[in-house]
């Protein structure tokens, strides 16, 4: 007989997956207000994707009010404040987060390769859905 056509579309047994790749900064060149992550954040509760790949800086090293001393706490809370805004504001998607660090966190190391962020105590909730990981990484989906 003749061969059948290809099969466009997702293998038998093969679910499909949502990813969504965002970078930062994630902040306003001239606010440390975190206006465009409060928009993704809107996004994946929203789009509800399985794994969401979020890469750093999530406080730029070059960013102004940084480069001029003018936040009101220390680096490492603008940090956890982020990341506290990120996995609550996801927590009813339900989606997989991904932290990888960038050279211009200003609160981490600076030196390549990176090593993860240092985890912060997480809610049980959220413990099996939130990824700390090196940069470089390999990531394995499924």
């Amino acid at each position: 007989g003749s061969p059948k056509p290809p099969t466009h579309g997702v293998p038998p047994g093969e679910e499909q997956r949502l990813v969504l790749v965002a970078c930062g900064p994630y902040t306003t060149s001239d606010s440390i207000a975190y206006d465009p992550l409060s928009d993704l954040v809107v996004a994946i509760d929203r789009d509800r994707p399985d794994v969401c790949v979020l890469f750093g800086p999530f406080l730029d090293a070059k960013h102004e009010q940084v480069e001029n001393c003018q936040l009101l706490a220390s680096f490492a809370e603008v940090f956890k404040l982020c990341l506290k805004m990120i996995i609550e504001g996801t927590r009813s998607a339900g989606s997989q987060l991904v932290f990888v660090p960038s050279l211009r966190d200003v609160h981490h190391d600076c030196v390549y390769p990176q090593p993860p962020f240092p985890c912060p105590e997480l809610p049980k909730e959220d413990k099996a859905r939130v990824h700390f990981v090196s940069d470089p990484c390999t990531l394995d989906i499924d």
